[in-house]
Order: structure tokens, then C-alpha cells, then sequence
């Protein structure tokens, strides 16, 4: 009963502290001499670019008018996960006609608790309803503590637990409304100008998503990628010049920057329209600029369109990997891995009707049924994927196609020098033929000495074979080889 009044308490505060607000707000847009305000209703412009690294840089464009010489600017409406060492301001008048002499960072954020917190040892007025009369009845008390519920000093006496409303004079001092920047500044032009503030802020993050859907051959391809946007920075932006950077941005990490984390939310994609944004070269990173302006709420995820390609040439393989303890083994039998992987491989090319840098994300991969229903077949990861590189997806792995695996000799010729030698099964009990890439991972320097198949050596230490196995049959191979290591 205790816990529900004072959450009641905390709700009667929010009517207050939002009526102190309203007040504070009209004192705040009042220019003087020594202290002045600017809000987001002064905002000319916003240019926001968002990295994939949960950062963002905000260029806000403010209308002012200042007075010439030295004098205090509160620039309000600033993002909530603002980094205050990033800050810049400039006039876009005159770059030597303003100086910044000292900036501050107040985020003491008026809310009820910090409200009570304030006024532990000062008086406040009580509004309590007369039961008989119907009105409301006014004490003046002392709030003495907060610790568990208000406690007040009502005359002589000491109360918790009061049902009424808790009545403030003002917002204290030292308390805002909103996230603000504090600046004393030094001015030599008297006519209106533009000053831009720039910073960063964490909480704000983008990242793509693919949709791939397969045709029924499992030859092409229809491909859509989305952008999708996470505002979770404490600003909104409105109308805003939007760019995307992808790329591994390095930062330097601390515990603050840890403050806000980005939360992943899946979202179905509508049908993809034509892509909105133009592509560049920047620095060792690839930005995206999207053709026009977007607002982006705080608190909102936000879906755009980045690329659509139709009929892409897609290869799918079916890939059974060994594995590499199996070497060190010296046992005639060993576990098996019988899985064997399915991957969709796509060329990233202009001629296949992409050619484009693609920034990491996630691809998902659907296909129709007999039905004509399009259904969920899997999806994966990919990293940024620069044109005309390859982009593998492992979609999962067969259901009708399985291997196995099994060493049938292992000789120590001497300190480091060995042989061993494997049978790999493929069974494949499809209703067609089937093509099995077989990788075998081999250690050290080696040598192959025989093989039922013919290999090729893909890398220092890697034997590939390619197996084609008929419909309900099964396909061994066997290969043995001398290794130093």
C-alpha cells in the first residue's frame, strides 16, 4: 500500500514539474544582456551522419540573434547520449566573429525524484481534500526526507504516508527541462547570424538487412536491402540531411559511451521500391546519402530502401567439411561430421545487376513452395562486401544428403612427420543428382599420396574434391597423405 501511494505521489509531481517547466520556459526565451536561449523552433537546418558503430554526428543550424560582447547562450534541444568533448561552434556569419571562452554540459534532468530531492529541508505546501467539504485543504510542511516516501514536518508534528499533492514554488536552479549546452560566449557581430553546433552522440545506429528470394531452379535471384535506423540518442530530427557511413570505424571506448544500448528489432520489409540513396567513396569507407530529407523521431526505428536487384545469378553448393583434430588422431575410427552445409553464393557485379559496395548485415532467404507460398528457407551474416567480391551465404545444412567420415590408418614415420590416411562417404537419397564439394582441412607441410579423386589444393592447407553423387546412391573416396608438423 506504502509503494502504490508513493507511486501515486511521483505522478502528482509530473503535473507540477511540467507547469514549473512551462514557466521556466517562457523566463528561458526572454533575451537579456548576460543570458540568452535558443531552442529547436530556432533550428534552420540539421545534417545528421550515422555510423554502424552506435554513433552519430549531428550538425545543428540555429537562427540567433546576439548581443555584441561577452554573455551566456543556452543551446537546449541537444541529444540526451551527447559526448560533450565533441562538441564545436562556429558562426556560419563570420568564423572569427564568435568565441567560445567556456562550454558546460547540464544533464540534471528535472523529473519528480530529483524534484523532491531538491527541496529536502525547504517548505513546500500540501493539498489534502476535505472529506466533508469536498475542497482541497492547504499545509505548509518541511520536507525533511525522501528516504522511502516523503517525510514531512507538519507543525510540531512528522508525517509520511500523506495522501495529498505535493505543491513546489519553482523549478530549482540547477535543475533542466532538457539536455543543454551551456556556453560563455564572445561576440563582434551585432546582425543575425547562423551558428552550427556539431557533435556526437551515442545511441544511434543503422544496419542492413537483405531479403534474397530464390527462384525455383535455385539459379537467380530476386535481392532488396533496407536500411534500418535506431534512434535511441534522445533527439529528434527533423527534415534532416541523412547520411549512412559503413565501414569498421574505429573508436575509443569508455564507460559512459556504454550508457545506451541499441536493441535489435526485426522487421518484416514491404515490397522494396526503387533505391533512394547515392553511393560514394569516403576516406576507407563507403558513405550512402540518402536524396532527400527525413525526420527521425527519438525512440523510433525507421526503414529506407537502400537497393533492389532482380534475376541476380545465384550458385548454390552443398559443402561437407572435415575437420581438423581428426589429423592428431590415432585411433582407427572417429567421431563423424556427417552435416553437410548448403551455401548460396552471389557475385557481386554489375552484370549481375549489382556491382555496388554493400555494407554488412543480415540476408535472409526465402523461396516458394509448391503452393506458390513464399516460405523461410534461412539466412546469415555477411560482412561489407566491396563490388565485384563474393558474397556466400549457409543457409543451413541438407536434410537428404549426408556424410561420413572415418580415418583408416595413421603412421608416425618420425618426431614430426606422419601418415594418415581417410574415407569420406556421401549418400545422397534425393530424387536427383547431386553435386558435393568435399574440403579437407590438412595440417603442416604435406604431401598427398593417393587419392580415389581428383583435388585440388585451394590453399597451404586445404585439399578440395568435387563429388558427384546419383540420386539414391552413395559415393566414397579415399585419399591418404604425409604430413610435417
Amino acid at each position: 500500500m506504502k509503494t502504490k501511494w508513493y507511486r501515486a505521489v511521483l505522478l502528482a509531481l509530473v503535473v507540477t514539474a511540467v507547469a514549473g517547466i512551462t514557466g521556466a520556459s517562457a523566463a528561458e526565451k526572454s533575451e537579456n544582456a548576460n543570458r540568452l536561449a535558443t531552442g529547436v523552433e530556432d533550428q534552420a537546418a540539421v545534417a545528421l551522419t550515422i555510423y554502424n558503430v552506435n554513433l552519430g554526428l549531428v550538425k545543428d543550424q540555429r537562427q540567433a540573434s546576439l548581443p555584441a560582447g561577452t554573455f551566456e547562450l543556452r543551446f537546449m534541444d541537444v541529444a540526451s547520449q551527447i559526448i560533450p568533448a565533441s562538441v564545436q561552434v562556429r558562426s556560419l556569419a563570420g568564423a572569427s566573429s564568435l568565441r567560445v571562452l567556456e562550454q558546460n554540459y547540464e544533464y540534471d534532468l528535472l523529473n519528480p525524484q530529483k524534484l523532491l530531492e531538491k527541496y529536502v529541508g525547504k517548505e513546500v505546501k500540501l493539498f489534502v481534500e476535505n472529506q466533508y467539504t469536498e475542497r482541497e485543504d492547504t499545509l505548509t510542511a518541511t520536507l525533511l526526507s525522501i528516504d522511502g516516501g516523503p517525510i514531512f514536518k507538519i507543525g510540531e508534528d512528522i508525517s509520511f504516508g500523506h495522501p495529498g499533492r505535493i505543491l513546489f514554488p519553482k523549478v530549482p536552479e540547477h535543475l533542466t527541462a532538457k539536455p543543454t549546452l551551456v556556453w560563455l560566449l564572445e561576440n563582434s557581430l551585432t546582425k543575425p547570424q547562423r551558428i552550427e553546433a556539431t557533435y556526437l552522440t551515442n545511441a544511434i545506429n543503422w544496419r542492413a538487412d537483405y531479403v534474397l528470394t530464390l527462384n525455383a531452379r535455385d539459379d537467380r535471384a530476386d535481392l532488396s536491402g533496407w536500411v534500418t535506423i535506431d534512434n535511441k540518442s534522445g533527439a529528434a530530427y527533423s527534415n534532416a540531411t541523412l547520411k549512412l557511413v559503413a565501414g569498421d570505424v574505429n573508436r575509443v571506448r569508455d564507460d559512459q559511451e556504454f550508457r545506451a544500448r541499441i536493441l535489435a528489432k526485426e522487421a518484416v520489409a514491404p515490397k522494396a521500391a526503387p533505391a533512394q540513396f547515392k553511393e560514394e567513396e569516403f576516406f576507407e569507407y563507403h558513405i550512402y546519402t540518402l536524396q532527400r530529407p527525413s525526420t527521425l523521431k527519438n525512440n523510433q526505428a525507421k526503414q529506407i530502401s537502400l537497393v533492389t536487384a532482380d534475376q541476380v545469378p545465384v550458385k548454390k553448393e552443398l559443402v561437407y567439411f572435415g575437420a581438423r583434430p581428426y589429423y592428431h588422431s590415432r585411433y582407427g575410427e572417429v567421431v563423424s561430421n556427417q552435416k553437410i552445409n548448403v551455401i548460396v553464393e552471389i557475385q557481386n557485379k554489375k552484370e549481375n545487376n549489382l556491382g555496388i559496395p554493400l555494407p554488412k548485415g543480415v540476408v535472409r532467404v526465402y523461396k516458394q513452395d509448391a503452393e506458390g507460398s513464399l516460405q523461410f528457407i534461412g539466412e546469415d551474416f555477411v560482412d561489407h562486401t566491396p563490388k565485384d567480391e563474393k558474397i556466400r551465404i549457409k543457409m543451413g545444412n541438407a536434410f537428404d544428403v549426408v556424410g561420413g567420415r572415418k580415418q583408416t590408418d595413421w603412421k608416425k614415420l618420425s618426431a614430426d612427420t606422419y601418415e594418415a590416411a581417410f574415407e569420406i562417404s556421401v549418400r545422397n537419397h534425393k530424387k536427383e543428382d547431386v553435386v558435393v564439394k568435399v574440403v579437407e582441412p590438412i595440417p603442416g607441410a604435406w604431401t598427398m599420396l593417393s587419392s580415389s579423386h581428383q583435388y585440388k589444393e585451394t590453399d597451404a592447407h586445404m585439399a578440395e574434391f568435387t563429388l558427384t553423387v546419383p540420386k539414391d546412391k552413395e559415393v566414397k573416396m579415399t585419399y591418404s597423405v604425409k604430413m610435417r608438423f
